[in-house]
């Protein structure tokens, strides 16, 4: 399965299980972006355009963003970029990679983005702590992975890392963790 698949996944459990989380997503639109990124991402855009509210779908706090604003989002991080360093995707870094492009938002400052550095790694899903201004590891190989993986503890209703899925009376869905 590729990342449609695994998104579609947690498309049917969100309509099952936390629909008023469901309703928050809205709908995506032709992506035109300076950056190459990846097909599966782009297409992932054309299909989805990111939450009207926020919505704690992928775990821990994270609200997956629209191609809009994750553009937007992206320069407004300008200021934490790094200077030009020569690194390879999924390496640790201090600041923000200036080919960094974020998929996914806290509300806070924190960010899940795709490495688009060269390497191995290309595509590769960082997590960068605002605070410590940072980020340590890739979480996850690729979007798809990220989704397979979120999709997986949905429907087992198993743990994701240090993560939870809990849905309230309300429908929403959000992550109990450690």
């Amino acid at each position: 399965m590729g990342l449609i698949e695994h998104w579609d996944r947690i498309l049917a459990w969100l309509a099952e299980h936390a629909p008023a989380t469901r309703a928050v997503l809205r709908p995506g639109s032709d992506v035109r972006l300076d950056l190459e990124v990846p097909a599966d991402l782009r297409r992932w855009w054309n299909q989805f355009g990111g939450t009207t509210d926020f919505a704690e779908i992928l775990p821990p706090f994270y609200s997956p963003l629209g191609a809009d604003r994750a553009v937007e989002l992206r320069e407004r991080f300008r200021p934490f970029f790094t200077g030009d360093l020569p690194s390879q995707a999924g390496t640790p870094i201090a600041g923000f990679h200036r080919e960094w492009l974020p998929i996914a938002f806290d509300g806070i400052g924190d960010v899940l983005a795709v490495d688009l550095r060269p390497g191995a790694l290309r595509g590769c899903v960082v997590e960068w702590d605002r605070e410590k201004r940072e980020m340590v590891k890739p979480e996850w190989n690729s979007v798809a992975d990220m989704f397979d993986e979120v999709a997986t503890a949905l429907e087992t209703r198993g743990r994701l890392g240090h993560c939870q899925p809990v849905v309230n009376s309300a429908g929403e869905l959000s992550w109990y963790t450690d």
